[in-house]
């Protein structure tokens, strides 16, 4: 009997252990949504540096970012046959340019890299868009990032953004997964539903 309550205390604690790792597993997620805005809602000014490039562009849409740290602004056109999207700051800085891109425009290796990871994070899973992204660290190098992006330059520099549907747990979700040049793992978020009212800080 005494054997029988000492397995029990073992038990509990493995429980409450596996508990505590799930918890701040599940907490390493930050969360993102999105929804569309109209121009006028757009941060003033935020677009003097793109005008010449959107003078021929197509289905320009806006939106309003929401993840669970801070608020984006990003607008989404056509130009060239080629998908862009301009990540703002809420101050109506440029972030970051993004194009739209396929597995045949990314490096062997680098995408082996992509899999790898995701084959490890998820049981299921399927890459849904994936994203080349140019970074505007400052003012300074801003004409240069925009000339780099829409040549659309392989650069050390550059990072990939994937949205991947993936199983963990019995329930398919879908992420924000952000990869360096070389297919290593920088970050996740976890996309919530366009119909999400409630944002988690």
């Amino acid at each position: 009997m005494k054997l029988i309550v000492l397995d029990m205390k073992k038990y509990s604690l493995l429980l409450i252990f596996m508990c505590g790792i799930t918890s701040f597993t599940a907490a390493q997620y930050k969360y993102e949504r999105e929804h569309r805005i109209r121009q006028s809602q757009f941060p003033q000014n935020a677009l003097a540096p793109l005008q010449e490039k959107l003078q021929d562009a197509k289905h320009i849409r806006f939106y309003k970012e929401i993840d669970s740290s801070k608020i984006h602004y990003e607008i989404k056109f056509k130009k060239d046959r080629l998908h862009y999207n301009v990540e703002f700051q809420a101050d109506g800085q440029i972030e970051y340019i993004q194009l739209l891109v396929k597995s045949v425009d990314i490096p062997d290796e680098t995408f082996k890299n992509f899999n790898t990871y995701l084959k490890r994070t998820f049981a299921k899973h399927r890459i849904r868009k994936i994203e080349q992204r140019y970074v505007a660290r400052d003012t300074a190098t801003l004409e240069t990032t925009i000339k780099n992006a829409f040549q659309n330059l392989i650069l050390p520099s550059i990072r990939y953004e994937l949205i991947v549907t993936g199983k963990k747990s019995k329930i398919h979700e879908s992420f924000k997964i952000l990869f360096d040049a070389e297919g290593s793992f920088i970050s996740i978020k976890k996309l919530l539903p366009a119909n999400y009212d409630h944002v988690l800080y």
